[in-house]
């Protein structure tokens, strides 16, 4: 097994995470299997107590656990699987610690940070390491860990100190030191300096670790001058030294690293020569291009409660871009604050409940995503309300499901006191109840996490369409609340359709407006399995609806989109575009695909967004 770790410098949310998928993807498209560690120093035990707005979204994994969002980077990017013990955290090391300190399993010793936090540790990374998770058998070749946090943080100490015995036990040959850096450019001089990278591998090299490849953030290109002197100062070659500068999309990222030859500078210093290939990243290029080159734009409001930061929402915003790049549709975000849709925000805050309103009606699809609590539930029902009653395009998941529920029982049932028992407890007319999957009276781990099998009620429904009509489908849940079961006779006589449900036919799955252009709630998320090149099936539903392709994508044979599918982009008039993205995984391109003539010639900046959010 081979170890290639990535720490950061300077600053934090310099993009390791990133960085580290990117890593993966370059050995991966080299031939080798990737599996993928994420250390968070915190002392949580996993990241679902957290508030989106200390650590951003929570991701869901098959196997129930709530972990940072840099694993559904190493997700997306590598197409794999991981588990919760993919995310070591200092919570997790010292519990299995003082679990074993209790039993005896130390003999009496003194148990200290040093020797036996830090053998814990390496024993975590091995044991993880060895686990397959890209669906074949035996452990992988290469195992990429991120380090949380930046270099010289107290919290990270004892895994440094890990680490720096880890490398030795390991031996030169199999492990690789990845250092990323911030080289700032300083506006009255603008030149670009390199004295805080310096002083980053300094302190590294201090804590007993020699980085052997610098990856230095920068808003352009490296000078090669800049290059030689932090060769010189740092301790690295110049040919083992890359520049991450700003790109328009992440995607570039992997292609940047090629470039520049860091699949060369990883095969030396690992001793990978003949046993890899030159990288293979066709399908990836010509997604990357794709998505630069992206013209027709569709609006998507979505309505939440942490829209001031983008991050909260990271698995639905790549969900909903991997959905438009198979569509060809350049994506455009509008995020909605859900409390300036409600009533008492027009009189304490008109100004903010005008623009609110103006970005929810100026969109051609709405989409609320889970949440917990009740701040800005109201407005969700309003956006979910104004959709239906408007005919435009929604998507809800989770929490969005759940009102979507609540405003139909309310408005077409005529309950007006209808709600969800998580935010009026003793309502009269429970829609949403509590429904724990173990004990109604204990409360710990009654959340409901995880790859659960959803079975198709109604065959000829949107959802199982999309779904390519396969008879149950696999997603991850996160939730406690479910549709309360004694109800849905009454919507579903209403008109509401309950077209997907759990094993027992009790936990309401997916729901939908029949006689709606797209109307739809999924009580999991479907954002957690969307790949680049394997949109999920409710967001490309939700995209083609928006521009009024849904028809086109249910034509049978369309929805299937992955890889080794020819998907041809319907026009207006039904004659399908020059571009054929996936045939056999390569982008096969008329010679005028990026020219004038043809409707991609604009800019696509990945993701645009209303706010411009850091």
């Amino acid at each position: 097994m081979k170890y290639v770790l990535v720490t950061g410098g300077v600053v934090s949310g310099l993009g390791k995470g990133v960085t580290a998928s990117s890593i993966g993807v370059l050995l991966k498209a080299c031939g080798l299997r990737v599996t993928s560690i994420k250390i968070d120093p915190y002392l949580n035990t996993d990241a679902g107590t957290m508030s989106p707005f200390e650590h951003g979204e929570v991701f869901v994994l098959d196997d129930g656990g709530e972990v940072d969002l840099d694993l559904g980077n190493y997700e997306r990017f590598l197409d794999i699987k991981l588990t919760r013990d993919n995310n070591i955290t200092t919570g997790k090391i010292y519990q299995y610690v003082l679990d074993k300190e209790r039993k005896g399993d130390y003999l009496g010793k003194t148990v200290q940070v040093v020797p036996h936090i830090t053998d814990a540790i390496q024993e975590w990374i091995e044991r993880v390491a060895k686990i397959p998770v890209d669906g074949e058998e035996g452990p992988a070749d290469v195992c990429v860990i991120e380090l949380g946090g930046t270099i010289g943080d107290i919290e990270s100490m004892p895994f440094i100190e890990a680490l720096g015995q880890f490398s030795y036990r390991v031996g030169p040959g199999n492990f690789c030191l990845i250092h990323v850096s911030l080289v700032p450019v300083l506006n009255v001089v603008g030149e670009q300096k390199t004295k805080p990278t310096q002083h980053s591998v300094r302190g590294l090299r201090g804590l007993g670790l020699t980085p052997n490849i610098l990856a230095c953030r920068s808003t352009k290109a490296l000078d090669e001058n800049v290059k030689a002197k932090l060769s010189q100062f740092c301790h690295c070659p110049t040919q083992n030294i890359f520049t991450l500068y700003d790109v328009p999309n992440i995607w570039h990222i992997p292609l940047l690293l090629k470039e520049q030859k860091a699949h060369e500078a990883l095969s030396k210093v690992l001793n990978l020569a003949g046993i890899t290939k030159e990288p293979s990243l066709e399908e990836w290029t010509a997604r990357t291009n794709i998505c630069d080159n992206l013209h027709v734009p569709v609006r998507i409001a979505i309505v939440g409660k942490y829209t001031g930061l983008s991050d909260a929402y990271l698995s639905v915003l790549k969900a909903l871009l991997h959905a438009s790049v198979a569509r060809w549709i350049k994506l455009i975000v509008d995020w909605v604050p859900a409390c300036d849709l409600e009533k008492p925000t027009e009189k304490e805050n008109p100004d903010a409940y005008k623009a609110a309103w103006k970005l929810l009606k100026g969109a051609d699809g709405i989409l609320v995503p889970g949440g917990f609590g009740d701040r800005g539930v109201e407005g969700k029902i309003l956006a979910a309300k104004y959709a239906r009653e408007n005919r435009i395009p929604y998507l809800g998941i989770c929490l969005g499901m759940q009102i979507a529920v609540i405003e139909f029982a309310r408005s077409v049932l005529g309950l007006h006191d209808a709600n969800s028992t998580e935010f009026v407890p003793d309502t009269k007319n429970p829609c949403i109840i509590f429904m724990p999957e173990g004990s109604r009276t204990h409360m710990g781990g009654t959340m409901r996490l995880g790859s659960r099998r959803t079975f198709f009620h109604v065959k000829d429904s949107k959802s199982a369409k999309l779904y390519g009509n396969k008879s149950f489908v696999d997603e991850r849940h996160r939730h406690r609340y479910e549709v309360n079961p004694d109800m849905v006779a009454r919507l579903e006589k209403a008109g509401l359709s309950f077209t997907a449900k759990d094993e027992t036919g009790k936990r309401m799955e997916i729901v939908e407006i029949p006689t709606h252009p797209f109307f739809v709630g999924a009580q999991f998320h479907p954002e957690y399995k969307s790949r680049p090149g394997k949109a999920s099936p409710l967001f490309l539903g939700l995209i083609a609806a928006s521009c009024g392709e849904l028809d086109a994508l249910l034509q049978p044979g369309s929805v299937h989109q992955d890889s080794n599918h020819h998907h041809h982009h319907l026009v207006g008039n039904g004659t399908a575009d020059p571009v054929s993205v996936y045939c056999k995984g390569t982008a096969k391109k008329s010679p005028n695909v990026l020219g004038d003539a043809v409707r991609y010639n604009g800019y696509c900046n990945g993701i645009y967004t209303k706010y411009a959010i850091e």
